[in-house]
């Protein structure tokens, strides 16, 4: 296997009521993605435009393995992983340049 860079995202609306859980190669991609409405779906439906947390993975089997669990888990556990990297859930877009 080739090592390249993958990662998990979870994104919010303005208002911080709606989460969804992606998986990417590309982070700045995807995040200009959602936040222009590229793709039809989820997403763009409840304005999930903003990335609150992600995490780094090697292999794209990790990362995809990873996103399936998160998707899994009750609003509240996921509130709880934010939580411990970002407690004030800030926008983290900006943030992302480059990755």
């Amino acid at each position: 296997m080739t090592d390249h860079n993958y990662f998990v995202y979870i994104m919010t609306n303005f208002t911080k009521t709606v989460l969804y859980t992606g998986v990417t190669n590309d982070l700045e991609r995807r995040i200009y993605e959602h936040y222009t409405g590229y793709n039809e779906g989820f997403t763009k439906k409840y304005n999930c435009k903003y990335l609150i947390y992600y995490e780094h993975y090697t292999f794209i089997d990790e990362a995809i393995e990873r996103e399936k669990q998160i998707k899994r888990w009750r609003r509240r556990k996921k509130e709880f992983l934010i939580n411990t990297i970002n407690p004030s859930w800030k926008f983290l877009n900006d943030d992302i340049e480059g990755i």
